[in-house]
């Protein structure tokens, strides 16, 4: 769909200095975390003379509406598609026949469920599913933070519980009942 059997690593850029070095990469396809009005229409075609297809972050762009008319501005700048947390954006987004990602956060089981009702109801050509290396994030703050801290979240065994507390964590906070006993 967007040669990532090819390459499967996306550039997600916040900056020009970003964008650039994107273009310059073996990378397919770009994420625009950020952007505005102004500079939309230029990173898209710079990024399709590189070969690149390119995404814009709809919720994070600066000067877009986040309505139909805002999205039929990102389809008309030559962008090929959007990345949004909202269920609507996707839909209008789909409509401009842009190609679509939602980006989703998941906290806990209740979030996966959540996440799942929305993406059966807008279908999304792909998902993004964040955070995508908790321990990774458990050691950065605990390197970082001068305090304890505690993560939870689609904790479902013991060994998910030592690994947190191996990457740093003072403490496992989770609803899985049979965890208290363990």
């Amino acid at each position: 769909m967007l040669s990532l059997e090819e390459n499967p690593i996306i550039a997600a850029v916040h900056t020009k200095d970003d964008f650039t070095e994107a273009i310059q990469s073996q990378l397919n396809v770009i994420f625009m975390m950020n952007g505005n009005i102004m500079t939309l229409h230029e990173y898209a075609k710079e990024a399709h003379n590189n070969g690149k297809k390119i995404f814009v972050h709809a919720d994070m762009t600066e000067g877009i509406a986040k309505d139909n008319y805002g999205i039929g501005f990102i389809a008309k700048m030559g962008a090929d598609g959007i990345i949004s947390t909202r269920g609507n954006i996707i839909k209008m987004a789909k409509e401009w026949k842009l190609k679509t990602v939602q980006r989703i956060f998941i906290i806990d089981f209740h979030s996966m469920n959540t996440a799942i009702d929305s993406i059966k109801s807008q279908t999304p050509d792909m998902i993004e599913v964040m955070p995508g290396v908790v321990p990774k994030v458990i050691s950065y703050f605990n390197k970082h933070a001068n305090m304890p801290i505690i993560t939870g979240g689609l904790i479902e065994t013991k060994q998910e519980i030592i690994t947190a507390l191996k990457a740093g964590a003072t403490a496992v906070s989770t609803s899985n009942k049979k965890l208290w006993y363990d």
